[in-house]
């Protein structure tokens, strides 16, 4: 059986040094107040006085005058002539200054001490790990599966960068399907507004396809990737984009059911996500307009979700869609969805395996009672979240070439700063003290936006509909084909350069990618060499 998935087209067409800084806008603190009693249903004074966790409007780690140098160090550039300062260190103090070359993703931020090298090491050592089916001899490493997409956390992380679609009939090794259907009943309605549930799974296949199995399980089935490519018009040039067509076939339980959607993800770079989890959550929703009250054409909507463990609403910050409050929660869906394995966070020894697959849950689980009742317990979870949190962003290259000037230029006449903002500040109250007060530049706003139908899944995730996306941190993004050794962007892998992942932008990113294309060549050209210097 084959089952197959077309969306629909439209017609061709560092710490930083003392420097006095200005008050917040007012304006952009309000429309986050407004904002959480809005997601909240509270009363407004309910938000100010009791704003649950992950939701403050004011940074509460700052006092008024840091709040000041905050506020002036963050503000866009206007001048283009020559770079702004610290703008080289784009991870802070932590920015990796190593050689450039397929590990650039892989060092260790630079300012962590020499006993958390140590546990960074051991944490590097639990992401490559390589799990095996139960019962093994190899106590504290089986567990896998029954079903799963990879065996290690780095099979999908390839060198701890980016994913990319399988050519041919190779295997996915870094790009998966997620698996869902849209909320029917008021019951399931109200449960997704609740923030009880992200969505709801296929009811055979689960949440997640995956191709692989241990001895004596099929495979779900396997994803089939074709192209259709049509022509785009540049001001002095034609071009041509590449449109997806995804279907499983194969399949190893049954039909999946006709109103499941199918949403393709390749793995995103590792780099700074200890940063991006410190920057406080006031500066993210300050920047939300989710009615576009300024007109601007850019709304941008926070998600906002339930902590696994505290079953608290905060603001999700990681995946392609926002869904992951913090690094060890998106750590521990991973676990549980691409490699099969429990962890104290999702304690379900059968992984994504559904009450279909009644096998499934029957093999035996890799659990050590003398280790705990997880396969991966809680050192293993500290281990692989020090080390997700410690992936040093690379230091830029050519901030001073002319060329890389005009296209940063370009970049901010053309509104693309609007949702990549360039610059934050963490938390000066950081548990990590190398993430305390960072000036970081990850080129992106961390909210949902509607990036237009051709970029669209048909699959709600919590908050986000089917073509609203998380904005991705553009820093690394030059050296993706040094690390990885392909130019494959977006969340699916379609664009196959720079130029194409602007041109596919639609919905907020319309107007962008319109001024993109008028450009003439060498002020694209500019343009692209900007972001490769990120």
């Amino acid at each position: 059986m084959r089952r197959t998935f077309l969306t629909t087209r439209r017609a061709d067409t560092g710490k930083f040094p003392n420097s006095p800084l200005q008050p917040p806008r007012s304006a952009k603190a309000l429309r986050a107040l407004l904002l959480t009693t809005l997601v909240l249903g509270l009363p407004s004074t309910a938000a100010i006085s009791g704003e649950p966790t992950g939701l403050a409007t004011e940074r509460t780690d700052l006092i008024h005058k840091d709040k000041a140098r905050v506020e002036k160090i963050v503000k866009p550039t206007t001048d283009f002539s020559k770079p702004e300062q610290f703008e080289r260190m784009q991870g802070g103090a932590g920015t990796s200054e190593k050689r450039v070359n397929q590990d650039a993703f892989s060092h260790s931020s630079a300012n962590i001490t020499f006993e958390e090298e140590g546990t960074f090491k051991l944490g590097n050592g639990m992401f490559r790990k390589l799990w095996v089916s139960s019962p093994s001899s190899t106590q504290a490493s089986d567990g896998l599966g029954p079903l799963f997409n990879a065996r290690a956390c780095q099979s999908c992380h390839l060198k701890d960068g980016r994913g990319h679609p399988p050519e041919g009939n190779s295997d996915a090794t870094s790009m998966f399907l997620r698996l869902a259907r849209t909320a029917e009943s008021a019951e399931e309605k109200a449960a997704i507004a609740d923030r009880k549930v992200l969505n709801f799974p296929d009811p055979t296949y689960g949440g997640q396809f995956q191709d692989l199995a241990v001895p004596g399980l099929k495979g779900e089935g396997r994803m089939v990737i074709s192209y259709q490519q049509f022509p785009v018009q540049l001001s002095d040039a034609k071009t041509a984009l590449r449109w997806p067509i995804y279907s499983v076939t194969d399949l190893g339980y049954g039909p999946m059911d006709p109103k499941t959607t199918l949403s393709p993800r390749v793995t995103p770079p590792m780099i700074g996500l200890g940063l991006v989890e410190q920057i406080h959550p006031a500066d993210i929703l300050a920047n939300a307009d989710p009615d576009d009250r300024d007109g601007d054409g850019i709304s941008g909507k926070p998600s906002i979700v339930r902590d696994h463990k505290s079953g608290e609403l905060t603001l999700g910050r990681f995946g392609w869609k926002a869904s992951a409050p913090s690094i060890r929660q998106q750590s521990a869906d991973a676990f549980a969805g691409d490699i099969g394995i429990s962890t104290p966070d999702v304690p379900k020894h059968w992984g994504d395996c559904t009450e279909a697959q009644a096998a499934c849950r029957e093999m035996p689980n890799g659990v050590q009672e003398r280790l705990g009742p997880s396969e991966a317990p809680d050192p293993i979870m500290d281990l692989v979240t020090f080390y997700s949190q410690n992936l040093a962003v690379p230091a830029r290259r050519d901030i001073d070439n002319p060329q890389v000037l005009r296209g940063k230029q370009m970049f901010y006449e053309a509104g693309c700063a609007s949702c990549h903002m360039p610059k934050f500040v963490t938390r000066r109250d950081a548990p990590n003290k190398a993430q305390k007060f960072q000036l970081i530049w990850p080129y992106s706003d961390f909210l949902l936006h509607d990036m237009g139908d051709e970029l669209g899944d048909g699959q709600q995730v919590g908050d986000a509909t089917g073509n609203e996306w998380r904005t991705p941190p553009l820093w690394g993004i030059g050296l993706t084909k040094t690390v990885n050794g392909h130019t494959f962007f977006l969340h699916d892998g379609r664009a196959r350069n720079l130029s194409e992942a602007i041109l596919w932008h639609g919905g907020e990113g319309q107007k962008s990618r319109d001024r993109f294309a008028a450009l003439p060549a060498q002020d694209r050209d500019a343009l692209i060499k900007f972001l490769e210097s990120l």
